[in-house]
């Protein structure tokens, strides 16, 4: 079985579990047959798990246009692309600032950097990782909080059962979908996603889909990383 037959048949099971366990997301589902929720990760940089938690950390309390334009210096200082944990230690931190990020990312991406360079942590070891495990050792890092790194469990690793309720996207694209009369809290994401188990991440992609495209159209680049929380980014840029 191919790659893309795998993935058809996971979506086709996946739909069909979501369809059946909550009507709201089975709506949703009927709205946008052919939506595809990898298609947006066509439009970010290659990302290994660092590359990952770096854009993560980047968008920070940033919009969607000061994160595409710090993404880019950075990008800028490694060639075009993402640096590598070593390659980052070895450039002068007044350039990571000059290039738009404030001292705190700098000093958490340097944190991050050295204990994957010295072994503290392992990238392979962490990416093989349950995501609790994962969770865990991530979040001991200052300046990296649960949204950060479970936005790098969908863009790095492609988990399939995250859920993001500390996002202010996904609580708005919750409350719209499901006619609140309130902002639901992070428990009532919680709550309301236990029934989307183990297709949380699938569930999570519609409601953004649903939040900032119309039905039949294309999610738009990073929807499924939409909203501010902890110390994060608005929306992903493009």
């Amino acid at each position: 079985m191919t790659e893309d037959s795998s993935h058809t048949a996971w979506l086709q099971q996946a739909r069909s579990f979501l369809h059946n366990a909550d009507p709201v997301l089975a709506g949703l589902i009927e709205e946008r047959p052919t939506f595809d929720p990898r298609a947006w990760l066509t439009e970010l940089p290659p990302m290994d798990l660092y590359g990952a938690l770096l854009f993560q950390i980047t968008g920070q309390q940033l919009s969607v246009a000061a994160t595409r334009r710090t993404l880019a210096r950075i990008q800028a200082l490694f060639g075009g692309r993402l640096p590598a944990p070593g390659e980052l230690l070895a450039v002068d931190p007044a350039e990571l600032r000059a290039a738009g990020l404030s001292w705190r990312k700098v000093s958490t991406l340097r944190d991050l950097a050295e204990r994957m360079v010295d072994g503290r942590l392992d990238p392979d070891a962490l990416s093989s990782a349950p995501d609790d495990e994962l969770m865990t050792e991530l979040t001991a890092i200052p300046g990296i909080g649960p949204w950060t790194v479970q936005g790098a469990l969908l863009i790095a690793l492609g988990r399939e059962d995250v859920v993001l309720p500390g996002d202010l996207a996904l609580r708005k694209a919750v409350q719209a979908a499901y006619r609140l009369g309130h902002l639901p809290s992070q428990q009532d994401v919680l709550d309301i996603a236990e029934k989307w188990r183990p297709y949380r991440s699938l569930a999570t992609s519609y409601l953004f889909s649903a939040a900032f495209e119309p039905a039949g159209t294309p999610t738009a680049p990073g929807a499924a990383l939409s909203g501010a929380s902890e110390t994060p980014v608005s929306r992903p840029p493009a």
